[in-house]
């Protein structure tokens, strides 16, 4: 289980950080029938590798706020494939400083 915070309608799509234990996502679709759930669930999947298929928002669909379960990763999985992804964020474990 993964907490997401999700910022819908940004002008890019991109994984920006943790932020009071929340992932934080930019996603360019719109809060509007589902399209930015789908859109952190592609993002996600190809970020950690993983087929859409596995990653599935399980609270907070009509909200910022988020909690994602990604099937076949633990949390220490996903920070490290997080890392690896996108070594210049700011607070991802394994970061440039």
């Amino acid at each position: 289980m993964l907490q997401v915070r999700v910022q819908p309608r940004a002008s890019r799509a991109a994984i920006t950080g943790w932020r009071d234990g929340a992932l934080a996502i930019r996603v360019t679709a719109p809060p509007v029938e589902g399209a930015a759930n789908a859109a952190v669930r592609a993002l996600l999947a190809e970020a950690l590798d993983v087929p859409p298929a596995q990653v599935r928002v399980v609270r907070g669909a009509h909200g910022r706020d988020k909690l994602v379960r990604i099937h076949g990763l633990t949390m220490r999985e996903i920070r490290a494939r997080l890392a690896t992804v996108a070594p210049d964020v700011p607070g991802v474990e394994g970061a440039k400083r």
